[in-house]
């Protein structure tokens, strides 16, 4: 090895030793705080998990068909939703679609109300933008095993930390894609609001809101995917659904139920993709 290596490496800089300082830290002085949310999460999860459960799934199966009938207006769709469904009870596997479609709603409706105002609050502050898109970036290309480590030191295993650690990998889509739509508003709509002396907020709600909401749409169906993705990876910290038969599977080579439960992961995607899409013309 030649001198300059040796020389740099002899000037480590300690970021493990810094991180498990910090973590420490956290540990010890805010172990109530962490325990308190990853309970609170875990309750949260697992009563609206039995209350799905409580219902008969074939009625389950029904509302979930009649709701996309609502939100597309296609019967077709409500058709598909009925039999992907009823192909997932046929493989005994209900309990942890419920199970995962509970932690993928929940992941994606707290990505968006995070995403969405930070999305909005970059749009309009410069300054904002350059400092969270480095962030974004990280958040981004970081390996995703590597959330698991500082969850798991905080919240330990189970739902919760699922939970978490799907938020944060979601996050990003919604701000990014926010940002785009509200600052590709054309000028002259803004100048036209403008015009009629709207004010900001008015602006906002009644404006660039409504031009921005396809791309904020498009943020949603990426935040369900991208949670859709983790489902796997989260069956490793405890958190229950379909990524445990497929990490059972992995472990044992069982190539059957492997196959099911992946089936029934893209099953479930294509059924929450299609239900949560907007502005394309309807099957009729």
């Amino acid at each position: 090895m030649d001198p300059v290596t040796q020389w740099i490496e002899a000037w480590k800089i300690p970021i493990g030793r810094w991180g498990r300082t910090f973590f420490d830290f956290l540990t010890t002085n805010f172990a109530l705080f962490f325990d308190t949310l990853a309970n609170g999460l875990a309750y949260l999860l697992n009563g609206m998990t039995a209350m799905l459960l409580y219902l008969p799934p074939s009625l389950v199966a029904a509302l979930l068909a009649a709701l996309a009938f609502i939100l597309q207006r296609s019967w077709r769709l409500a058709l598909a939703v009925l039999l992907g469904l009823a192909f997932i009870i046929n493989q005994g596997l209900w309990r942890e679609t419920v199970e995962t479609l509970v932690l993928v709603v929940c992941a994606a409706a707290a990505s968006m109300a995070i995403g969405v105002p930070i999305g909005i609050w970059a749009a309009h502050n410069a300054r904002v933008y350059k400092v969270i898109r480095p962030i974004l970036d990280l958040m981004q290309t970081l390996p995703t095993f590597v959330y698991l480590i500082p969850v798991l030191i905080l919240f330990g295993l189970g739902a919760a930390p699922g939970l978490i650690v799907t938020v944060i990998f979601a996050s990003p889509a919604p701000i990014r894609l926010t940002y785009l739509g509200i600052t590709s508003v054309p000028q002259p709509l803004l100048e036209a609001g403008q015009a009629f002396g709207a004010t900001k907020r008015q602006l906002l709600w009644k404006v660039e809101l409504p031009a921005a909401l396809p791309s904020i749409m498009a943020g949603l169906t990426q935040c369900i995917m991208l949670s859709l993705s983790m489902v796997v990876i989260a069956a490793l910290i405890g958190a229950n659904g379909l990524g445990k038969p497929v990490v059972r599977a992995l472990n044992t080579v069982n190539i059957p139920l492997g196959l099911e439960a992946g089936l029934a992961i893209v099953i479930l995607a294509i059924i929450l993709d299609r239900m949560a899409r907007i502005g394309r013309e309807h099957e009729r």
